[in-house]
């Protein structure tokens, strides 16, 4: 049973090879959980759950501090370079049964670089994908996570003028989800205020959702 004063959120992150979703999970866990680097292949090719220690100083219940912990489930990128679209999306879809099946996914995130240009058959098949995974009411419980924002930074672009210079597909799939999106910076990433700061924006996004779950059954 979970400590009273100890509140567990669930996420998953879902994406192409190379936008960097393994190295945002171990941000996200301040740990180093995940296999990530560059690679002329798919550097995932299995399911795997990371978990936080404890982290104090983000949530307050019932006028108390409370503790925050974090499980990150890390999923092979679709497409892949060797694993074809069924396959992935089975093994995530088993995964996420597994992990979160009694306690439910609080988030779905989805890993764009921010440093590329997101296309339209490229939007399109991931948000097929992530139906396929969801279900309908996939939006509610996606958020986007655009990596390398520093060298969107070093390019010229602040948030502001990113989006206001971005594509319409990348607009139009930001308010499918209702704005939920966080910029995340690949050299601060591991550093701790950088970390609470994405993970006081995730908190606010679960809030905002009333703190519901999705995938949630009983066992058998």
């Amino acid at each position: 049973m979970a400590d009273s004063n100890e509140m567990t959120i669930n996420l998953v992150v879902l994406g192409k090879t190379q936008t960097g979703k393994s190295a945002a999970g171990n941000s996200l866990l301040g740990s180093s959980d995940f296999e990530s680097g560059l690679s002329p292949s798919s550097v995932t090719t299995r399911c795997s759950l990371g978990r936080s220690g404890r982290i104090l100083g983000l949530i307050r219940r019932n006028g108390c501090e409370s503790a925050l912990r974090v499980r990150v489930l890390d999923t092979p990128s679709y497409p892949h370079s060797a694993l074809g679209k069924e396959r992935v999306r089975d093994m995530v879809r088993a995964a996420l049964a597994q992990h979160f099946g009694e306690e439910g996914l609080h988030l779905a995130l989805l890993v764009l670089r921010a440093d590329l240009p997101l296309c339209p058959d490229e939007s399109n098949d991931t948000v097929q994908f992530i139906q396929e995974l969801l279900g309908p009411t996939w939006k509610d419980f996606t958020a986007v996570l655009l990596t390398h924002a520093d060298k969107a930074e070093e390019a010229g672009y602040c948030e502001e003028t990113y989006l206001h210079s971005a594509s319409s597909t990348l607009l139009s799939l930001l308010n499918s989800v209702q704005q939920k999106y966080i910029f995340l910076d690949n050299h601060n990433s591991i550093i701790k205020e950088e970390r609470n700061i994405v993970l006081r924006k995730l908190l606010n996004f679960i809030q905002k959702n009333n703190y519901q779950v999705l995938l949630k059954h009983s066992k058998e």
